[in-house]
């Protein structure tokens, strides 16, 4: 089936409805095993994933795709629909590791489960309880991304094409989540570590692996990966940065997180780095702060220059990221949507 040229809100639809359809049949498996235990996580799962978030991933892996002269296909959307649930596992993951109240402005995966467990009246500790099954319910998203990219409807050879990259990926975000905790446990405070943190952690799955699963599914030529890498991993460290702001200057409202919740985990993000530099940060790491001292913090932070250094970075990868498609063999609509989703990427407020 072929479409026309697609904006992103069709195509976020489109990706949308490839979600629906699949978790629609993990539901009817979970409930062959037992109906009444696992609806409650089919219920969360399908919350999580279908409601919400920028559908960035598929994007870039889409117009990837495109980019290399590959034809609009709906197996193509759904193949690439899987990264939204490589995405949901990280997420629910990382809310566990920092302890995180809300994401999308509703609760945390543990936390929902931790009130099931409270309103049911189970016996045990109901905050263990929703860490153990947000685990659970994480690493579920991450089998059925697997599964959702081999039952997409790609032909063998394009498969076997597109999955060293797929399973590369899922590598390094894994990779990524462990080496921000083990930088949090050692109080690395230096601006490389957090660049190196923020590269696996997110840039290089948010953006860069994306483009190059659309250019694998499309068989692109080494010349135009090679394009994609020098776009992708510096927008995509651009993004994280962005992120990272956003995680403390953010509106709540906007957001869907708590402002200052990067501040009271401690987070050594290349904000925070930059900051420690020049200025002592006396409440960093405090689970307790309040919103004055978050006021402070923010004070401290736009003191040091921090911020201003923050953003000068997040131009300057951006600007290094659009450079590296000038002259990639590409077709005009790709370029024109990489670099309208350069911008959705780096100047967010979400």
């Amino acid at each position: 089936m072929t479409h026309p040229f697609l904006d992103r809100a069709e195509l976020r639809t489109r990706v949308r409805q490839a979600l629906d359809d699949f978790l629609r049949r993990r539901r009817s498996r979970l409930a062959e095993i037992e109906l009444e235990a696992l609806a409650p996580v089919a219920d969360a799962i399908e919350a999580f994933v279908l409601q919400g978030g920028k559908r960035l991933r598929p994007a870039f892996a889409y117009w990837g795709y495109r980019g290399a002269g590959g034809v609009d296909d709906d197996a193509v959307v759904a193949a690439v629909a899987a990264l939204e649930l490589v995405q949901a596992s990280a997420l629910i993951h990382d809310d566990v590791m920092d302890g995180s109240e809300t994401r999308r402005g509703e609760p945390a995966v543990h936390r929902r489960f931790a009130k099931l467990h409270a309103e049911q009246g189970w016996r045990g500790d109901a905050a263990g309880f929703g860490t153990a099954s947000a685990i659970l319910l994480g690493d579920l998203c991450l089998v059925w991304s697997d599964e959702l990219l081999h039952a997409s409807g790609l032909d063998p050879r394009t498969l076997a094409r597109a999955r060293p990259v797929f399973d590369d990926m899922r590598t390094e975000v894994t990779i990524g989540q462990y080496l921000d905790v083990q930088t949090q446990a050692t109080g690395d405070t230096s601006t490389a570590r957090a660049s190196l943190v923020a590269r696996f952690k997110s840039a290089k799955y948010t953006i860069e692996k994306p483009l190059l699963l659309g250019a694998a599914i499309a068989g692109a030529p080494a010349e135009l990966n090679k394009a994609y890498e020098g776009y992708g991993l510096p927008l995509g460290e651009a993004f994280q940065l962005r992120d990272d702001v956003l995680g403390v200057f953010g509106d709540p409202e906007v957001t869907g997180k708590p402002a200052g919740d990067d501040l009271r985990e401690g987070k050594r993000t290349y904000l925070v780095a930059a900051t420690l530099e020049k200025a002592r940060m006396h409440d960093l790491g405090d689970p307790d702060l309040d919103a004055e001292g978050v006021a402070r913090l923010r004070e401290v932070i736009v003191g040091s220059g921090a911020l201003d250094r923050t953003e000068r970075r997040i131009a300057d990868l951006t600007e290094e990221a659009m450079h590296a498609l000038d002259g990639a063999q590409i077709t005009a609509e790709a370029r024109e949507v990489l670099t309208g989703l350069a911008q959705a990427a780096t100047q967010r407020t979400v």
